[in-house]
């Protein structure tokens, strides 16, 4: 390409060069300086405990990486509201923004942005299923498209989850599991919750519930069933979104509840056990970081999940007639007393 004429050009990529290269400042940007936007996409609403942790946890990442939301980069966050059918509308909006990059949290908010847009880098914040299965990205290693960032894949949690409540409740033999259909399994998730329950020898009981004001009838349907325990599958939409009201009712019922998420032993289940759900959401910042500053998502590899949190409650465990065994105290990363 033939050097432009002398004058304006050379000085405006200096200023360029010298922008790219620099770290993001802390002070307000500089008139006329260049303010990255990114959307966020969040499939609860912002009232929410895992909403406001989420938020919170980004910008701290953002801001460990030298930058400010509000001066040196603009946050647009669009919340569903638990509400699937709205995330559509709200990714293709962030795409009319013209954001820089798209931080999706949840599968559904995932999918969404991939079909709002095949260009903006997107940021995977916390899906729970194998996102190779699902087409979002090629390999792990290599996402090979607009997709890169954090999964939550574990495809024995779910058995992990049965084993913990085995070991507190040696006698238990039958589970509820409930769900919503926004958060479908996978094939790979489904047969490592049936395998988890052939060997421990437990019957599962699986409820659906469609919409928060079905929470209570699908309780009385877990307690027609004489369950021994409560098994509370990653579900955004309706039962993360309602965790002190399915918490609530499972203690009124005597049911011990596991679930992935701490927030439901906080606001009163037994016990949780998952992925440290706020490190992920930091962690998020790292990709955002490295895409605002030119590297290609289709070359980010996508990252697992290295820790994970035992959260319990000793409390529940007390009004519910639980002794917890010392091993699983001395493994509990949190103890609500």
């Amino acid at each position: 390409m033939m050097p432009g004429p002398r004058g304006a050009r050379p000085s405006a990529l200096v200023l360029l060069v010298l922008g790219i290269l620099a770290p993001p400042g802390t002070g307000a940007a500089q008139p006329g300086a260049w303010v990255p936007a990114v959307g966020v996409l969040v499939t609860q609403s912002a009232a929410t405990p895992i909403a406001a942790q989420g938020r919170e946890a980004f910008e701290q990442g953002l801001a460990d990486l030298g930058w400010t939301p509000g001066q040196t980069i603009r946050i647009e966050y669009r919340y569903a509201e638990g509400k699937p059918e709205r995330l559509d509308g709200l990714a293709r909006d962030l795409v009319r923004l013209r954001v820089d990059v798209i931080v999706a949290r949840a599968t559904a908010s995932i999918q969404a942005a991939k079909r709002a847009t095949p260009t903006i880098p997107i940021v995977m914040s916390a899906t729970g299923v194998d996102p190779v299965q699902l087409g979002l990205v090629a390999s792990l290693a290599r996402p090979g498209g607009n997709i890169t960032g954090l999964t939550l894949l574990n495809q024995d949690l779910y058995a992990k989850h049965l084993e913990l409540l085995k070991e507190v409740i040696p006698r238990l033999s039958r589970v509820a599991v409930i769900a919503s259909p926004g958060a479908p399994l996978t094939p790979a998730g489904h047969e490592g919750l049936e395998a988890g329950a052939r060997l421990l020898g437990l019957e599962l009981h699986h409820v659906e519930v469609r919409a928060a004001d079905q929470i209570d009838a699908a309780f009385a349907d877990i307690v027609r069933a004489r369950v021994g325990a409560l098994l509370v599958r990653a579900d955004p939409f309706v039962l993360e979104a309602n965790a002190p009201r399915v918490a609530a009712l499972a203690l009124r019922h005597r049911i011990p509840l596991m679930s992935w998420l701490q927030t439901f032993p906080q606001v009163g289940a037994l016990m949780s056990y998952g992925a440290d759900l706020p490190s992920v959401h930091r962690r998020s910042a790292f990709y955002v970081d490295r895409l605002l500053r030119g590297a290609r998502p289709a070359d980010l590899p996508v990252e697992e999940p290295t820790r994970f949190t035992l959260a319990l409650s000793l409390r529940t465990a007390r009004t519910l007639g639980l002794t917890i065994p010392p091993a699983i105290m001395a493994r509990a990363n949190e103890v609500i007393r």
